[in-house]
């Protein structure tokens, strides 16, 4: 089940980030090297009371002229509305109600999308509260009147937040069909390759990066089974601000892979893998999603012998935080090798959903530790009880043993490459979660 999205909409100086930041708290503070892990800090997993959603900050450059910021605040209000199941709109009550607040507040009231109003920097409550009554006018509702900075507020605004939530997800546990994301930068050809598996131009494709305006799901039938196509591009935008639409592009992938099963993480043959596909696939990554590269026009390359193997090894040393990552050439123009994907897609959902007995698993354990000891630290030597795997979509295993600290990242990748010996797991993340216990719990 998808976690929810949210996303923060509001002008500049209002305080978006400062109360991004007071909400996700200190754990998006970048602490390690994945490429998905961006530095600007564009959207972060949060937990409130017993929920979990994903937030994103929309909020980009900051131009001075008004004109460019009314602009600038339609396109954030666009892929808040495109992409998120809740919208914070977010004022600031010391500037109190202005022009652009209202046009923006017209647009959200329209999508029927759920907005809480937050109105921020509200240092004194008591003192402040007429100020705040003033942006009923917006007419979207009861303004919830917070300080990031001095974090108040904050839990009657997530409160309401989390209400509009659909705790059943009802659709999303009956709904058995493969849900596949595809990302990758402007321009690489993912609406092409809908088009040609869909055999109809479903998606506006373009010359213009960025001109597929929202995410739209496409439900594609293949030798009896459907298949939901979930395609992302970034906003159709006139002015090419690199940050912006890089902004958005990850925002919509953020979103989509939210969503997904499966991630095709398409790439352009002609100018091979590039920081920002990086980036991308590190978002499915981090999110334990099945991963296929999609090496897209492939027509275009000229080939000897050698290329499928340059290529490859390419992608392998760049994205070599994904070395399980299944790796396709393909070209959308002539349908060359685009139907296989369909095989790839069902072999990538049956290894996210495969279950390994804890018998098995003990067995493949042991004959790990009898090869290469465990690490040691001051004389204290890693004891490793039993393993067992306790969910799927990722495979995660819980690890039981002696003292965390001494359970090296080597050793968790040496016995999770033991694991895949035995069993594949071909284009999917295996999660560990490293539990301590006594030798009587044992």
């Amino acid at each position: 089940m998808s976690r929810p999205v949210v996303a923060i909409v509001g002008r500049p100086n209002v305080g978006k980030s400062t109360l991004f930041n007071a909400i996700a708290g200190e754990k998006i503070s970048i602490v390690k090297d994945t490429p998905g892990v961006t530095r600007d800090r564009i959207y972060a997993d949060v937990t409130w009371l017993d929920y979990n959603f994903t937030l994103i900050d929309t909020g980009g450059i900051e131009p001075d002229s008004k004109d460019i910021i009314l602009s600038q605040m339609r396109a954030q209000a666009e892929v808040a509305i495109a992409t998120a199941d809740v919208i914070m709109f977010m004022t600031d009550v010391r500037q109190g109600l202005v022009d652009s607040d209202s046009k923006v507040a017209d647009m959200l009231r329209r999508s029927g999308k759920p907005v809480v109003l937050v109105v921020n920097k509200v240092d004194n409550f008591e003192k402040m509260m007429p100020d705040v009554y003033e942006f009923y006018n917006l007419g979207i509702g009861e303004p919830y009147p917070v300080s990031s900075v001095g974090k108040l507020g904050l839990g009657d605004m997530l409160d309401e937040v989390v209400k509009h939530f659909d705790r059943e997800d009802e659709g999303d546990l009956e709904d058995e069909r493969p849900r596949v994301a595809i990302i990758g930068k402007p321009n690489v050809g993912k609406s092409s390759i809908i088009n040609k598996l869909s055999g109809e131009n479903r998606v506006i494709v373009s010359d213009i990066a960025g001109t597929t305006r929202d995410a739209i799901d496409t439900v594609v039938k293949y030798g009896g089974r459907e298949y939901v196509f979930i395609d992302t591009a970034g906003l159709r935008r006139k002015n090419k601000i690199k940050e912006e639409l890089e902004r958005y592009s990850i925002i919509r992938a953020v979103t989509a892979v939210e969503r997904a099963d499966v991630v095709l993480v398409v790439i352009d043959a002609t100018e091979g893998v590039t920081e920002q596909d990086a980036k991308i696939a590190g978002i499915a990554h981090e999110r334990g999603k099945g991963i296929i590269i999609v090496v897209n026009k492939w027509d275009a390359i000229e080939k000897n012998d050698k290329t499928v193997y340059e290529h490859t090894k390419r992608i392998k040393d760049i994205l070599s935080f994904i070395p399980y990552a299944e790796i396709m050439f393909v070209s959308a123009e002539t349908g060359q090798r685009l139907v296989k994907l369909y095989d790839m897609i069902d072999l990538v959902v049956e290894n996210q959903n495969m279950r390994v007995q804890t018998g098995v698993l003990n067995e493949i354990l042991s004959e790990a530790v009898a090869l290469q000891q465990p690490p040691s630290d001051k004389g204290r030597r890693l004891k490793i009880f039993y393993m067992t795997q306790v969910s799927v979509k990722p495979p995660t295993f819980v690890v039981f043993v002696n003292n965390k600290e001494l359970m090296h990242f080597s050793y968790t990748r040496y016995i999770e490459n033991k694991i895949r010996e035995a069993f594949g797991f071909r284009g999917t993340s295996l999660k560990f979660l490293i539990r301590e216990r006594s030798e009587k719990e044992k």
